[in-house]
């Protein structure tokens, strides 16, 4: 293993409070889902996760690891500020500190927020009309998902302020020109839209290549679908588990089958 990989110092399990554990797991499956699926750019990239407590903490990857390479132990605790406060000499990356800070701390039920620079959502995020909703993922998202305008690599604190002004209260957001991110209470939520909002833009752009127009769907059945789509009986999960959860524990299950140290 990469030696940048080793447990960051001041992450001992020993260290840790049980929620702050969970979360440490969660996050780290959460990145190993995402190279499961493809959704990874070599080093870059993040997904985030607010550590419980009362101090405004989070989690990052340390920069230079693959999401592949992701553990519990070797994720980096930073501050709003971007200082880290693990006591360890991690490095971060300063656009995942801008994007996902500003969401963080503007949004008290934004615990996890997943950001993706995947061909199709990129793609999408640099068409002039952004998402359809003319396909099957796409009309579960109609009317919620919201679009940042790019302003170059996002480095500028001053930003912050107009990315929190452009998401509001919804959890699926197109920077455009840049790429995809959504957030939810739970790592499974989180990952669950953004599986919805990428497999929108894969049929989307896929449309795009035979060269025809999209059939519209009308107004009525596009509102109808939003309904059933957030209905945890529609999507096929049991009413008592949370949004994207039954789906989520089975993905774990397989990281799990494999024999992977996410946990480590």
């Amino acid at each position: 293993m990469n030696k940048h990989a080793r447990p960051a110092v001041g992450t001992a399990a020993a260290n840790l409070s049980t929620e702050e554990r969970k979360a440490r797991e969660d996050l780290a499956a959460f990145y190993r889902i995402c190279h499961m699926f493809g959704w990874t750019e070599l080093i870059y990239n993040h997904i985030t996760a607010r550590v419980p407590g009362p101090e405004r903490h989070f989690l990052i990857n340390q920069f230079g690891l693959l999401y592949n390479e992701i553990t519990a132990s070797n994720l980096v605790k930073i501050d709003v500020d971007g200082r880290v406060v693990d006591g360890s000499n991690a490095r971060v990356n300063a656009p995942g500190f801008t994007i996902h800070s500003a969401i963080h701390m503007a949004r008290e039920d934004a615990h996890y927020i997943v950001h993706t620079h995947t061909t199709e959502g990129v793609t999408v995020a640099c068409s002039e009309h952004g998402l359809s909703p003319h396909n099957f993922y796409g009309a579960q998202l109609y009317g919620q998902v919201a679009y940042h305008d790019f302003e170059g690599i996002s480095i500028d604190l001053a930003e912050r302020e107009r990315l929190v002004k452009s998401l509001g209260d919804k959890n699926y957001m197109i920077l455009r020109h840049h790429g995809l991110l959504a957030c939810g209470e739970t790592a499974a939520a989180a990952f669950f839209r953004m599986y919805q909002l990428q497999r929108a833009c894969e049929v989307q752009v896929n449309t795009m290549k035979i060269g025809q127009e999209l059939r519209p769907l009308g107004e009525a059945v596009l509102s109808r679908t939003v309904q059933q789509s957030q209905s945890a009986v529609a999507k096929g999960f049991d009413k008592d588990h949370g949004f994207g959860q039954d789906t989520y524990a089975a993905l774990v299950r397989q990281l799990d089958a494999q024999g992977l140290n996410f946990r480590s």
